[in-house]
């Protein structure tokens, strides 16, 4: 336990330090396929745990609300010039709380209530944000989904442009949370051009991947990028919106003061220090290998029998349906869990089954890059998957703890960036 890494928290509140303590150790002993999910620098988790945290700074470097912003703006146009940098835009907001407000501020920047928006359907793979009918999104718009093939599990990019020129929708969404494949920017581009739409890519998921070019980027193609910070980024937990120049001010104007107040400063320097981090060398080889190792976990999941949605991956997402294998998601992925392999019971095209109880799981190789594993130790992750998968459907909970233990042993070989544990 490394609860004495954190001397002051551990005086403070013991019981609170403990957790802490629990989860470093967990985090360094479990293999974590969550695609969403990934392990930040030290440097990241420094920057993140300043006194910029005490700083209350309302609006725009050059143009705030409280006084005494002098180091303040320093950091936040960094991360400003450094978003701009990395991934070729005119201009960036970095002070979204997270993925879902930064969206929310998309539409406040764009449309009125009751306007038709349209992004793919979240049991297809999009996000609830892009008009899904439980999300704010999908109460005070009028949304519209697009979908998936159900034989090849790919967009029908035909489809989307009728659906969209019939639709007209004010916004279009590109981009989700379960999507294993390329996305065409400059498809939906044309799509949005015909139909009159202002086009939005929600990049959240591959934000890393772009930056490090193992994925083309919507830069030149959309009117708004959105993003999170982590995930495959490696950040903390933010958000940015870039833009071209002619939405700057409606952006800017959207965030703060339409949706937020002061941004949290010790977040933005963590981003800062990510976007740095991010432009450098070993930061593309790391992205590029996070989609080599994906392509070899698919492979090794497929010649196991595995039924891979959309038959494999482009990126850094694997999503599997289980129907096969006639074990629901939410049991193997508690099963996995127990074994030591972290993933997410998911919907997968065209599921019969309910979301809560779903029919697939969703894993991803972002963590696992980061803490050095390669391709070579894909067809090991694969068998171990398989194993754990097939002792959920016998319920053998001996074979998940050998599963376990050959886990620990090979994370301990592997230890992850950020973490205080050897």
């Amino acid at each position: 336990m490394s609860a004495s890494r954190h001397p002051a928290l551990l005086s403070a509140d013991p019981e609170l330090a403990s957790f802490v303590a629990a989860e470093e150790v967990l985090q360094a002993q479990t293999l974590r396929l969550i695609p969403s999910e990934n392990y930040v620098s030290a440097a990241v988790l420094e920057a993140s745990g300043t006194v910029l945290q005490n700083k209350y700074s309302e609006g725009y470097p050059g143009r705030r609300y409280y006084e005494g912003q002098q180091n303040i703006d320093r950091v936040e146009a960094l991360a400003i010039e450094r978003a701009k940098g990395l991934f070729g835009v005119d201009h960036a907001n970095v002070q979204p709380y997270s993925g879902s407000p930064a969206n929310l501020a998309v539409y406040l920047a764009f449309a009125k209530p009751g306007d038709t928006v349209m992004g793919m359907a979240l049991p297809m793979g999009g996000h609830l944000t892009h008009g899904w009918g439980v999300s704010a999104t999908g109460s005070w718009f009028r949304g519209v989904q697009y979908g998936v093939r159900a034989d090849t599990g790919l967009i029908d990019y035909d489809a989307v442009r009728d659906l969209a020129l019939a639709e007209r929708p004010k916004l279009i969404f590109c981009g989700g949370t379960a999507l294993p494949r390329t996305i065409d920017f400059a498809a939906f581009a044309e799509i949005a051009r015909e139909a009159g739409s202002i086009l939005v890519a929600d990049v959240a998921h591959i934000a890393g991947l772009i930056a490090g070019g193992a994925h083309p980027s919507p830069a030149d193609h959309v009117d708004v990028v959105s993003t999170t910070t982590h995930k495959t980024l490696r950040g903390p937990r933010g958000a940015m919106l870039m833009c071209r120049e002619e939405h700057a001010k409606a952006i800017d104007k959207a965030v703060f003061p339409g949706l937020q107040g002061g941004p949290h400063n010790q977040t933005t320097a963590g981003i800062a220090v990510a976007l740095h981090e991010a432009a450098q060398p070993s930061f593309t080889a790391y992205a590029h290998q996070v989609v080599a190792n994906a392509k070899a976990l698919a492979a090794a999941l497929l010649q196991k029998g595995f039924d891979l949605v959309s038959g494999g991956t482009d990126n850094h997402l694997i999503l599997i349906d289980l129907t096969g294998k006639d074990v629901p998601g939410k049991i193997a992925a508690k099963a996995l869990d127990r074994a030591g392999i972290v993933v997410n019971y998911n919907t997968v095209p065209f599921d019969p089954r309910k979301p809560f109880d779903p029919s697939g799981i969703r894993i991803g190789t972002p963590s696992l890059t980061s803490r050095g594993l390669s391709t070579e130790h894909m067809p090991l992750v694969a068998d171990w998957i398989s194993r754990a998968v097939d002792a959920a459907a016998k319920g053998d909970e001996q074979a998940l703890a050998a599963i376990r233990a050959e886990v620990t042993d090979l994370m301990a070989a592997f230890p992850a960036p950020g973490l205080p544990l050897s």
